[in-house]
């Protein structure tokens, strides 16, 4: 029997473009089964056959009617945990949060991660967690470096597309300070004016080397330094408890592990 590919971007709005689009297509052509249907966000890594390919165009309007139904029907805590699921780099990631928003529509269940038997809801569950986990560890890990002009400056390599989920987690205490936080794997700037909404910005040619930061943001380094050295218990030392806590991929953008203080 024939069944559908949808190709889209790899974007929240991309990925809620392609449940709408999921939705039209099963309706329009008769699909028995959303299970006919697959969701892939970018390019799809192996192709099959008796499969129709289709590229779905983001469309803000069609994407706020899907988190419309989503928040109406399921909650704002459901679609807070999709959206996680979106931005993680699991490589089916759309087509899980696409089964999984189907079942929850169809048993009207608010509990939308129960059941975990299914492959799909628990795909989408661990995609959510890893985000998740992710993020709940730069809200602590992430330092700013204060630049000449005052402005507050974070530099981090997240796996997962965390961003703009940082943003407003920052953007909530700091409203009145001018910062901005550079995602390097993704070359994602987040940028925030004091009291003013934050936003993305895309930049493929950022040079870093070309910051000036602010004349005491040196000497303020060294004395956090010395602060946590200062208060460390060498003869306690439990460096595996420590990797626990603080993986080691979040070190090296962290003031205190930098060899140059």
């Amino acid at each position: 029997m024939e069944e559908y590919t949808l190709l889209c971007e790899d974007s929240i709005d991309g990925i809620l473009t392609g449940i709408y689009e999921a939705y039209q297509i099963k309706k329009e052509e008769g699909v028995e089964s959303h299970d006919r249907i697959h969701l892939y966000a970018g390019e799809m890594v192996q192709q099959r056959l008796c499969m129709h390919d289709i590229h779905i165009k983001t469309d803000l309007e069609k994407s706020h009617k899907v988190i419309r139904t989503l928040v109406e029907k399921l909650s704002e805590e459901n679609y807070y945990d999709l959206c996680l699921a979106m931005v993680s780099d699991g490589q089916d990631k759309a087509d899980a949060v696409y089964h999984t928003v189907v079942r929850a529509l169809q048993t009207k269940d608010r509990n939308m991660f129960a059941g975990l038997q299914n492959d799909y809801i628990l795909k989408a569950f661990t995609y959510q967690r890893n985000a998740n986990n992710e993020l709940m560890h730069l809200r602590g890990f992430l330092r700013f470096h204060e630049l000449e002009q005052g402005i507050l400056y974070a530099k981090t390599g997240p796996k997962n597309q965390i961003l703009p989920f940082l943003m407003a987690h920052f953007a909530d205490r700091l409203p009145s300070e001018n910062f901005m936080i550079y995602d390097e794997k993704h070359q994602v700037f987040g940028v925030h004016q004091k009291q003013k909404e934050w936003y993305l910005v895309q930049s493929d040619s950022f040079q870093e080397e070309e910051l000036v930061f602010s004349k005491d943001e040196q000497c303020y380094a060294e004395l956090f330094c010395h602060f946590c050295e200062s208060i460390a218990i060498r003869e306690r030392t439990n460096e595996n408890l420590q990797r626990n806590m603080l993986p080691l991929r979040f070190r090296g953008y962290m003031t205190e592990f930098q060899s140059k203080y």
